[in-house]
């Protein structure tokens, strides 16, 4: 099967019936994307497959831009003479789109509910679901927000016209993220309220990761 996107996958262990479905005996389920962050790759997120809740397809997305030796980004971090870094927001954009169309093509192919869609994203992967979230909120129920921020350039020109109630985020960040600072987590929280998004947040005391109770509250909101 060739899609846009390389990607991993970790099919559900157990059915979970829909209500409504035209045919009740075609089950769909809930599908939990993964997307990692700037020079990984598609094997880092789907590490912890194995640990997520049997009833999602678990799909691991590789970013389409190389990096060389097995490391990819959803687009290009560089830096001016002054050492000033700054994001190549055409790049962004063109990559939130394929993950747009990516999840178009994951429902055509797999038995997946189209109500039923979750982004799951780390720093650079974590700043690409908010952009796809708030341009494409009838694609995306739920949002897996971890070490990243806000970045609503990346977003579609008139995002905030969009209905975001039935769209529910749970951000978390590390206090000594020495890469992203908590500050910018902190800062998206506000904006994304006032849009009308639910939204849970939490920190943990750690650097650029993910906290073992991080993965724990995420888990435990998913299945709530």
């Amino acid at each position: 099967m060739n899609l846009t996107l390389h990607h991993l996958i970790r099919e559900p262990k157990v059915n979970k019936d829909t209500q409504g479905n035209a045919d009740s005996s075609e089950a769909k389920n809930p599908l939990l994307l993964l997307l990692h962050g700037y020079g990984s790759n598609e094997e880092d997120l789907f590490s912890f497959a194995s640990e997520l809740p049997q009833e999602y397809y678990v799909i691991s997305a590789r970013a389409p831009f190389d990096m060389m030796y097995g490391s990819y980004a959803w687009y290009a971090i560089n830096f001016d003479a002054d050492e000033n870094k700054f994001s190549d927001i055409g790049q962004a954009r063109a990559s939130r789109d394929l993950i747009s169309n990516f999840i178009d093509e994951l429902i055509e192919n797999y038995p997946i509910d189209s109500n039923d869609v979750t982004l799951v994203g780390f720093s650079q992967g974590c700043i690409l679901s908010y952009a796809v979230g708030l341009s494409y909120p009838e694609k995306v129920q739920r949002i897996v927000a971890m070490s990243g921020y806000l970045n609503t350039e990346i977003a579609v020109d008139d995002y905030a016209d969009n209905d975001f109630k039935n769209l529910k985020i749970f951000a978390s960040h590390g206090t000594v993220d020495q890469v992203i600072p908590v500050d910018w987590a902190r800062k998206s929280i506000p904006i994304l309220e006032n849009l009308g998004v639910s939204i849970v947040y939490k920190e943990y005391p750690v650097g650029h990761g993910v906290a073992p109770q991080n993965f724990f509250d995420f888990k435990n909101w998913l299945q709530q």
